[in-house]
């Protein structure tokens, strides 16, 4: 039931889904992490798995990555990180993370990990939907979700082939650039709800979201926001989440 317990949590609220990298800080600190996240409201809990070229990060997420590969963070950490996880909630795991190391663990048996590990769904920002026949075929026998990005500057075409392969939900990337905290709001209410009205899944609007007010602001027409560096940089300073994850979920 993994990609009905992914579509689940964007329903009857807004979801919130929150973003901490694999293994940053350490195995344990970042399963005490991940839990804090579901236990103060996050609906979905991203997991990023780090690589040494995070070419969609900014620096925040650049170094919680660099900080995991120092601690020797790989992939079968990274599903040992979820199988505990999961014995501590239902909310759903989401992997996030770049091709070279899926290719390199065999992308049929990376599938096959996360839903043995309890993971719900996976985004790999550098693989487009129209080379991913591979990992979806795999996501489809193993009831993982697939998530893809699409950003304000996709093509037409783009944005059919995201809308066909995306079977989790998909991510509306905010901004042009890389992730990183941001002041403002863009405009783009109008795409998003364009989206979500041709959409089978929801759509979720991440990169750039760092308080709650910007997050209320694009919950009004996404079906979710997504968090990461203003979590990452928290964690990274040892500080507790627990009060800004509840100050998120608060206002959507």
């Amino acid at each position: 039931m993994s990609v009905a317990r992914l579509h689940r949590s964007f329903a009857p609220r807004k979801a919130l889904v929150t973003y901490l990298m694999a293994g940053d800080g350490g195995v344990d600190a970042s399963v005490e992490a991940l839990v804090t996240c579901a236990r103060a409201g996050a609906d979905v809990l991203e997991l990023g798995f780090p690589f040494s070229d995070p070419i969609a990060d900014g620096r925040v997420i650049q170094a919680a990555a660099g900080r995991a590969l120092a601690l020797h963070i790989t992939l079968d950490t990274v599903f040992d990180i979820a199988r505990r996880v999961r014995t501590q909630t239902d909310v759903p795991l989401v992997l996030m993370g770049y091709l070279n190391p899926v290719l390199a663990f065999g992308v049929e048996r990376f599938v096959a990990t996360c839903a043995a590990s309890g993971v719900d769904g996976v985004i790999i920002p550098d693989l487009p939907p129209e080379e991913a026949a591979e990992l979806c075929a795999a996501a489809r026998a193993h009831d993982v979700g697939t998530i893809f990005m699409l950003a304000p500057t996709s093509t037409p075409d783009r944005e059919r082939a995201v809308l066909a392969a995306s079977t989790g939900f998909i991510y509306f990337v905010s901004v042009t650039g890389v992730t990183g905290t941001r002041t403002g709001v863009p405009d783009i209410g109008a795409h998003v709800e364009r989206l979500r009205a041709a959409s089978r899944v929801p759509v979720a609007v991440g990169f750039g979201i760092s308080t709650p007010a910007q997050a209320s602001a694009l919950a009004a027409f996404a079906d979710g926001v997504v968090v990461g560096s203003a979590l990452v940089e928290r964690h990274a300073r040892g500080e507790a989440l627990t009060s800004f994850v509840t100050s998120l979920r608060a206002v959507l």
